[in-house]
């Protein structure tokens, strides 16, 4: 009997799903591989080439001439869902510098390059320190500089969470001086210091925890065709696609998909996409135009 994914150690599980994962997207995996990804011994890369043998001797053959393992005529995964968007996460993570080539699964590489973003000065240690607060549930005094106020000012913020708009990161707390829950960038605190217990719990941010549904559609102006590519493009069924999204992120997304101003103010093949639903109310005091705080 084969041992089932459950019965694997951390370690090997990910080993097996490696083997897995070069098989769907390149055909081939050997010992090599495995002692490249994982700097293992050759003993232990033959022993978990064997155990994935063992559980799914049908999903790949052994290729004396090119020692290596071929994906076999059979192939169906066992362990990992083929997932195009993990594929190109590494791809884009490796562009941008923040994988380094050999830390992906990914063994030969198609020639790739992605639109640079700007880059945006987070300061590690105030990181540190908003993540830390976060854990501990505890205010912390920062200093932010916002673009509402010429300079800077200290205040008290209780984060409890970290989001990512598109472009940019931001911590969303609780802001003693608002009396509301708003994102702060984290490249704007300039810096931190103290902490003191914080009562403020995520499940206060009606913003956060509340999630609304978008329904987008081709723009209506499209010709047949084009609608049927845009389709495509989202991934839509029956010309629809519904993207779920937490409410203190709505005016984000509705910025990131175009969709933050009135269909009719862009030609239909440079909008291409309507919210065929009316928008959903805004955040607290959002407005549709950013909370930042």
């Amino acid at each position: 009997m084969t041992e089932s994914t459950g019965d694997l150690r951390w370690g090997v599980g990910r080993r097996i799903e490696f083997i897995e994962f070069r098989l769907f997207w390149e055909g081939h995996v050997n010992r090599a591989d495995l002692m490249d990804a994982f700097a293992i011994s050759v003993n232990q890369a033959s022993g978990d080439l064997n155990r994935y043998l063992e559980m799914a001797p049908e999903n790949m053959v052994y290729d004396k001439s090119a020692k290596s393992y071929t994906r076999g005529a059979e192939f169906k995964p066992l362990l990992l869902k083929p997932d195009a968007s993990r594929y190109l996460a590494q791809l884009r993570s490796v562009a941008d510098g923040i994988l380094d080539r050999s830390d992906a699964w990914i063994g030969q590489f198609p020639s790739y390059d992605a639109a640079p973003t700007p880059v945006r000065g987070v300061n590690a240690k105030i990181l540190r320190s908003v993540v830390a607060a976060i854990r501990r549930s505890e205010f912390l005094e920062i200093e932010y500089q916002s673009l509402s106020r010429p300079e800077p000012i200290w205040r008290w913020v209780a984060p409890h969470a970290i989001g990512f708009d598109g472009f940019r990161w931001h911590a969303r707390a609780f802001c003693e001086i608002d009396h509301s829950f708003k994102d702060f960038l984290l490249s704007r605190i300039l810096e931190t210091r103290g902490g003191r217990p914080s009562n403020i719990t995520a499940d206060s941010d009606s913003d956060w925890q509340e999630e609304v549904i978008l329904e987008v559609g081709p723009h209506p102006q499209l010709s047949e065709s084009q609608k049927r590519l845009i389709a495509l493009d989202y991934g839509m069924r029956d010309g629809r696609v519904r993207i779920p999204v937490r409410k203190a992120f709505l005016y984000y997304t509705l910025k990131r998909l175009g969709l933050d101003a009135a269909a009719a103010a862009r030609p239909p093949h440079e909008q291409q996409i309507i919210l065929v639903t009316p928008i959903p109310a805004a955040p607290t005091g959002l407005a549709l135009s950013g909370n930042e705080g």
